[in-house]
């Protein structure tokens, strides 16, 4: 049972980290750039962003961080 309180602790820390980015993000109106790629919608009143190209450049920034804390451990 330790081991589950420790895994739901370091969830909560993480995510508390990302709300308070999320927040910080938001009161200072800062925004992801548009990459190509990405897919924007717009009709009337409604608006839709698949950010698909920033998706795809989170993925490959992600697995290199991983791949190297990996490759740094072993």
């Amino acid at each position: 049972m330790t081991a589950i309180g420790k895994l739901l602790i370091g969830a909560g820390f993480f995510l508390l980290l990302i709300g308070a980015l999320l927040w910080i993000v938001g009161e200072t109106g800062w925004s992801f750039p548009r990459l190509p790629g990405d897919i924007v919608v717009e009709r009337g009143n409604m608006k839709i962003f698949i950010p698909l190209g920033t998706s795809l450049l989170l993925s490959l920034f992600l697995t290199l961080a991983f791949y190297l804390i990996h490759r740094l451990r072993s």
